[in-house]
Order: structure tokens, then C-alpha cells, then sequence
């Protein structure tokens, strides 16, 4: 299950690039310091390396439930932007019936503004719940990481579809690489449903962001991970 076609990735770059007024990263050289920090880079590189290693690891026992839980493919892959709008295809152990994007009409969105979100999504598997629970669901992004298309911390990637509905001030989220965690994931992760609320954390994480910083937010993810605060 990959979500969406190549002709899907073009149609979304195209937009991004081309065809959207606002964006305003057509015309601006500015570029956020921790895109060009070498340490952040180094530390997302040794982070990701652990967590691929886990990743293979924890793969096994997933495979072998999820085959009696709900048969198919292990991994689910969806098409996100990323610095700068740019697409790149995000990866996660899937979590939801195998015809989960057909159905995705059908399900009452519980978010307010440019983003999808519903605590009691019936897509999700017994197996996916505890996924979420405990986001291991989210470990195959550390590949994700490895290539560049993301960091440890950084913004929430959004999709091609939400990010058509962006308005000027919400393009300021994309001026650094999305993150497996972030500001938003580390201080209420599923609690928060307001994406203005969530665009206005994003932007306080590039206003507050430093090497420590990005320390100080895996650890209060691992805190919330570990305690089921706002479980995603």
C-alpha cells in the first residue's frame, strides 16, 4: 500500500513550485539556521542509525501479528511536503485496513483547519492502536531521516491536499525540514486539534530552536511517549 501514484507526486510538486502565488519560498534565499546546522544534521544521522536498528528489530513480532490481526503490506507510505513545500514519499508501519485512503471520506474529520484527525477513526487496527499508542508506528520515518527528507525534530509534514488550503502566514511552518517530533508532538501531541494553534507552535519552535532545544523536545517526546500523554 503506497498511498499515491507518481503522477500524484508531479500534480503536488507542480502545484507547490509553480502554480501557488503564495508560496513564498519562489522568491526567498533566507534560509532557517537549523537546516544548515551540521550538528543537527550529525545527531540526526547517529539517531537515525539507532532507530533503524530498532526498527529491523521490532519489524519481526509486527509482521507476525499483523498477518492474523489485518493480512498485508507491513509498511505505509503517503505522499508529505517538506522543506519548502518540497514532496518526498513518508514512511510508517501501517496502522490502518489495507484500503484505508478509499475510506477516508468517511470519516468525520474532529480537526479544526488544515489538517485530518479523528480519536476513534474505525480505519485502525487493533494492532494499529497500539502502534499509535506507543508510536512505534512511526519508526520507519528514521529512513526518512537517514536521506534528508526529515529530521529528529522539526514541523509536522503535512499532505499535498492540506497544504492547497495553506494561507500565506502557514507556508512559515515549511522553512524547516519536517520532524518525526516537534513542538506540537512534544507539548500535547494529540490533544491539540487546532491547526492555527498548531502552525503558532511550529513557528515558536524556529523562533526558539537551537541544538539543545531539539534535546530538550526528544526528551519531553519520550517523557509523553512513555506516560500516554495525548497518544496519537
Amino acid at each position: 500500500m503506497t498511498g499515491i501514484s507518481k503522477s500524484s507526486i508531479h500534480s503536488a510538486s507542480k502545484y507547490l513550485i509553480e502554480e501557488n502565488p503564495s508560496n513564498p519560498f519562489q522568491f526567498g534565499t533566507r534560509v532557517h539556521p537549523s537546516v544548515r546546522s551540521k550538528v543537527k544534521r550529525l545527531i540526526d544521522i547517529g539517531v537515525a542509525l539507532v532507530g533503524l536498528s530498532i526498527t529491523a528489530i521490532i519489524a519481526i513480532p509486527i509482521t507476525i501479528i499483523m498477518y492474523f490481526d489485518d493480512p498485508g503490506p507491513l509498511l505505509y507510505s503517503q505522499i508529505r511536503c517538506g522543506f519548502r513545500g518540497k514532496p518526498f514519499r513518508m514512511w510508517k508501519f501501517r496502522s490502518m485496513v489495507v484500503n484505508a485512503d478509499q475510506m477516508k471520506h468517511l470519516v468525520e474529520n474532529q480537526a479544526k483547519g488544515h489538517i485530518f484527525k479523528n480519536d476513534r477513526d474505525p480505519r485502525i487496527t487493533r494492532l494499529g492502536q497500539f502502534l499509535r499508542k506507543t508510536s512505534l508506528d512511526e519508526f520507519p520515518q528514521f529512513w526518512n531521516v537517514l536521506r534528508g527528507e526529515m529530521s529528529i525534530v522539526g514541523t509536522r509534514p503535512p499532505t499535498p491536499d492540506e497544504v492547497e488550503k495553506y494561507e500565506e502566514h502557514h507556508w512559515r511552518r515549511l522553512d524547516v525540514r519536517p520532524g518525526i517530533t516537534g513542538e506540537w508532538q512534544a507539548n500535547g501531541r494529540s490533544s491539540i486539534d487546532d491547526f492555527e494553534e498548531i502552525v503558532m507552535m511550529d513557528i515558536n519552535y524556529q523562533r526558539k530552536w537551537s541544538v539543545f532545544y531539539d534535546i530538550v523536545l526528544i526528551m519531553k517526546t519520550i517523557t509523553a511517549v512513555l506516560n500516554k500523554d495525548g497518544a496519537c
